[in-house]
């Protein structure tokens, strides 16, 4: 992997997160704003404009690509580059976790 791709995309925004982990099944982007809807019971929602944006670069990045239209909706999917930033961002995400489970945490 590019070291350049990895400074970019680990860590990642929530959104990067979810836009590839969701595209691990061909998807649009509208589908992908409600599946992450759905996922987060709302409490994630990304606008069409930060869809779209990120949509654009992960895929001139080589993260994702476009494979058809239908309807007028570009379908996308994860590439193997993709898989293995979000498999990065998995295992940060998991140590993250399991450093955090021994501490006390309050809450505030």
């Amino acid at each position: 992997m590019d070291a350049h791709i990895k400074k970019v995309y680990v860590p990642m925004t929530e959104t990067g997160f979810y836009i590839l982990y969701c595209l691990q099944e061909e998807m649009h982007g509208y589908n992908i704003g409600l599946k992450v809807k759905e996922m987060t019971a709302g409490e994630v929602s990304i606008s069409p404009g930060t869809m779209y944006g990120t949509l654009s670069k992960m895929e001139k990045d080589g993260l994702i690509t476009f494979l058809r239209e239908e309807e007028k909706r570009k379908i996308y999917q994860i590439t193997e580059l993709g898989r293995e930033v979000l498999g990065l961002e998995l295992r940060r995400i998991e140590r993250l976790y399991q450093n955090s489970k021994g501490e006390m945490y309050d809450g505030r």
